[in-house]
């Protein structure tokens, strides 16, 4: 994808929606996310953990809004994950970082 807000779209969507190939084809192998409760190096170690040891599955991230970059290789991302009732788990802000071939190379994620 050459849009990155529709890239950074399309991985909140496959996550929610548990489509982990989709999901897959969105991050470069060597991805890298930061968070304040752990680290993964790599995009294999990442969708595993999604796809297996995530604590809740059955949730849904709100996207209150999407700020992409000057350059359009960041984009930033303020939301809140839901649970599979709807209530409010704790908001976020995701910085990605996408290749120029509109890739997600790394992810900041930010909570409170």
């Amino acid at each position: 994808m050459s849009d990155p807000e529709a890239t950074v779209r399309a991985y909140y969507a496959a996550l929610d929606e548990g489509a982990y190939d989709e999901f897959d084809e969105l991050l470069v192998p060597e991805f890298v996310q930061r968070r304040p409760d752990r680290a993964f190096e790599g995009r294999e170690a990442f969708v595993a953990f999604m796809r297996d040891d995530r604590p809740m599955t059955d949730t849904t991230h709100e996207l209150d809004a999407v700020f992409v970059g000057d350059e359009r290789e960041e984009v930033a991302v303020r939301g809140r994950l839901l649970d599979a009732d709807g209530d409010m788990l704790f908001p976020f802000v995701d910085v990605h970082e996408l290749t120029v071939d509109g890739r997600i190379e790394r992810l900041e994620t930010f909570t409170q």
